[in-house]
């Protein structure tokens, strides 16, 4: 094997070795069992597949984060990476591309969704940089935007847009995260001044987590309770929640504007290139004009009026405006899986450990069956959310562009992100932790990138909203359209649930779980046939969704008619189901989404080998599931254990094609940035099977020493 030799960089970034040329692994560890008549991937082309809709974009994001000024320096201390991220940040603003989102005539693009698939890239630089930029541009700018009105944009952009106001989203409250209809801070009217008081009543009031809040914002965007005074009524009236923009700093020296307050995070778990801090507020006074007013606003006598009559869709739609956050997320989740699976893959393809069946050379990793059981299946589910997040981004791009913005198709869209955020980050951390586990300590050093990755990682299960909470609000969603569907006739809905019920009870008979068995005839490969099957695969997914929100709209249809108390506890008894319906809804989203790729991978190989992968992504999730199928009488004992005996058939098949697999993300070693991922392994491993080779052929070698005679 011929490797190229690596050179130091000579350009400010990590201290890594950085080689000139990807190094694909050969020889009998990448290539076992395959034969001349087995499929092949066509790496390039599938590449071309992965980018998807936005591959130019992407690509020129990749370019930018190449460059070692947008990199990640480890071992910087807070204050250092704080003000390297700041500067990225305003580079990134005059050369990179990253303000498509934004109006053509303030110097955008009007491409929402090609703007977040640039932005997405980012987590491969740094991801304090990565968030910090969706700090600025995806909430801080993206809230004057969608909230405010055309003379906000003219006012308040261009300096949003620049980095010259560098902007905080001030939702968030200690002692509200995701409930963001109950915070604490209010925002009253004062007809007199045509102002708006901003004031934090209460400790668990203050703004807090917020990006640029702690040492760089001079502005933010304050959501606060609106309460408004009418000239014909003297009563306080609580209009809900809405957004204004307030001052925080002055720019030239950095000190907190007279009535602001507030303090900085400190050091994190992760992403320390974010300086995370909290606001307070103490009867600070704004202009009328500073309210966001595009869904609610203010006359000067301070009556209240609004486009959308209902203060529960009104809440809900501003909201709904600042979904990016979620899809960002989701997709750069799944950046940072690839990146983790092509440090492990690469590693394990080169790595040698432990005598096999040859009395001379060491085992590679991925030859061990275990080991390919740790990364592959993981591996699928990462195809199977890059093809996910490809759905969603084109769905976020339909709404926002104009092309198909519907009260339902945004509803829509916040519930395919909010199914979809939670089950590729939970993916992400689960992923980067095994890939960090099955490169041994190698993995744990920090010049590999895993630890890091794993802990700036950690909290986009939390932010933009907390991942139960999201698959909660997908399983309301999930029995609200389950409600629609049978016309929300408590009758109908109860025949259709003791049909489920009653069909549920013949899965569970001897005799149901009989046929198959009889089916299968005991022959493992009519049954693995059986699986392998798409629509039995699909039915069997799907049929675990349904079967769960019908058991769930029967249980809780009790509280229709209860009393408030009564009906919580009723919730909160069935809360972990709820979840657990939103979770296989989002299973079954991202095996469809894989299944429609596969029609548009031109390469007959390729699509062989995808189609493999397919399978095992959702034989994988039947696997984690096997006890409700059982259960539930869905699988018979004997499919149940073909489940298991297919995968390892699966995982066998597609072990030659691993490296492939990984390659055709498109990372090269200046977007990974990990040593045992540019082939110095290989290198070490062929240096010393060298070095043993030719002592055993000069004669030098030490025998064994002999076996003790019995």
């Amino acid at each position: 094997m011929t490797t190229t030799a690596p050179t130091p960089a000579t350009t400010p970034g990590p201290a890594v070795t950085t080689p000139t040329a990807t190094v694909r692994p050969t020889g009998a560890g990448h290539a076992r069992g395959r034969t001349s008549a087995d499929p092949r991937v066509d790496v390039d082309r599938l590449t071309d597949v992965l980018l998807g809709r936005y591959a130019d974009l992407r690509r020129g994001a990749r370019d930018v984060v190449a460059q070692p000024r947008f990199q990640r320096v480890e071992g910087l201390t807070v204050p250092e990476h704080r003000a390297r991220v700041l500067d990225q940040l305003r580079t990134l603003a005059r050369e990179g591309e990253v303000l498509r989102a934004f109006p053509e005539r303030l110097g955008g693009a009007d491409d929402h969704g090609g703007s977040l698939a640039r932005f997405e890239e980012l987590v491969a630089a740094d991801p304090s940089l990565q968030i910090k930029a969706g700090v600025q541009w995806g909430l801080y700018a993206s809230a004057i935007l969608h909230l405010g009105t055309e003379r906000h944009h003219d006012r308040l952009l261009p300096g949003a847009m620049s980095v010259d106001v560098p902007g905080a989203f001030a939702m968030t409250e200690t002692g509200h995260g995701s409930d963001v209809a109950s915070i604490g801070t209010t925002a009253t009217y004062d007809p007199a001044t045509e102002e708006f008081v901003i004031h934090t009543p209460f400790r668990a009031a203050w703004k807090d987590y917020l990006g640029n809040a702690g040492q760089h914002g001079t502005a933010a965007v304050v959501f606060a309770q609106l309460v408004t005074q009418g000239p014909d009524d003297p009563r306080p009236v609580d209009h809900g929640v809405h957004a204004f923009h307030v001052p925080i700093r002055d720019a030239a020296t950095g000190e907190f504007l007279p009535g602001v307050g507030g303090e900085d995070d400190g050091l994190k778990g992760g992403l320390n290139g974010i300086d995370n801090g909290r606001l307070w507020f103490d009867h600070v006074r704004v202009p009328r004009a500073d309210l966001l007013d595009r869904y609610g606003s203010v006359a000067p006598d301070g009556t209240y009026s609004s486009p959308i009559a209902s203060p529960g869709r009104r809440f809900f739609t501003m909201l709904g405006t600042l979904v990016q956050g979620r899809v960002s997320l989701d997709g750069a989740a799944v950046n940072a899986a690839k990146l983790g699976l092509v440090v492990a893959v690469t590693y394990g393809n080169q790595r040698r450990q432990f005598a096999g069946a040859s009395p001379t050379d060491e085992v590679v990793l991925l030859d061990y069956g275990e080991h390919r059981r740790r990364l592959l299946p993981l591996l699928a589910e990462t195809y199977a959310a890059t093809f996910a997040h490809e759905h969603l981004l084109a769905a976020f791009d339909d709404v926002f562009s104009g092309r198909d913005d519907t009260p339902d198709s945004r509803e829509e869209l916040e519930t395919l992100a909010a199914a979809l955020k939670p089950t590729s980050t939970w993916h992400a951390l689960r992923t980067l932790q095994t890939c960090r586990e099955a490169c041994g300590g190698a993995g744990f050093l920090t010049a590999n990138r895993l630890t890091s990755l794993r802990a700036d990682l950690d909290v986009y299960v939390t932010f933009e909203g907390d991942n139960t909470v999201l698959y909660q609000l997908v399983g309301k969603r999930l029995l609200a359209r389950y409600a629609s569907q049978v016309g929300g006739d408590p009758a109908v809905m109860a025949r259709l649930v003791a049909g489920k019920a009653a069909d549920a009870a013949l899965h569970r008979m001897p005799l149901a779980r009989a046929v198959q068995t009889l089916v299968d005839a005991g022959d493992a490969r009519r049954s693995a046939g059986q699986l392998r099957d798409p629509d039995a695969q699909r039915d069997l997914l799907a049929d675990r969704v349904a079967t769960m929100v019908a058991e769930l709209a029967q249980a809780l249809r009790p509280a229709r008619r209860a009393t408030p108390e009564v009906a919580a506890e009723l919730f909160d008894a069935h809360q972990h189901e709820l979840v657990e319906a939103a979770r296989a809804h989002a299973e079954l989203l991202q095996w469809e989404a894989f299944s429609r790729a596969l029609d548009v991978v031109p390469d007959a190989g390729t699509r062989q080998v995808l189609t493999w992968l397919r399978d095992l992504f959702g034989l994988t999730v039947i696997e984690r599931n096997l006890a409700w199928y059982l259960v539930n009488g869905r699988l018979s004992a004997g499919r149940a254990r073909t489940v298991t005996s297919y995968i390892e058939r699966l995982l066998l098949r597609l072990r030659p094609h691993a490296q492939d697999l990984v390659d055709a993300f498109g990372y090269g070693p200046e977007h990974v940035r990990a040593e045992i991922a540019t082939g110095a392994e290989a290198a070490r491993q062929a240096e010393a099977r060298e070095a043993q080779r030719a002592a055993r052929a000069s004669g030098t070698a030490p025998v064994p020493e002999p076996k003790p005679a019995r």
